[in-house]
């Protein structure tokens, strides 16, 4: 695939990334598969994979501040 803002390749990679649910809560999901850019170092997460993320954000306690959870595929 190609990145939609600089036109070089999209990668996969692994990497952590951060999800606000609410006004105070900070998710972070550890081994998410993403397509990052080489250039610019945009992300995309295919629909697949943020099917998957949609559940774990509906899972989590809205009252935690922050939160560290393993994405398992």
């Amino acid at each position: 695939m190609i990145c939609h803002n600089c036109g070089k390749e999209l990668i996969r990679v692994v990497t952590n990334m951060p999800f606000k649910t609410n006004g105070n809560s900070v998710i972070i999901i550890k081994d998410l598969p993403v397509l990052q850019c080489e250039g610019c170092g945009e992300y995309l997460i295919e629909d697949a994979i943020m099917a998957q993320v949609d559940e774990i954000l509906k899972s989590v306690n809205k009252n935690t501040e922050l939160e560290i959870l393993k994405f398992a595929s």
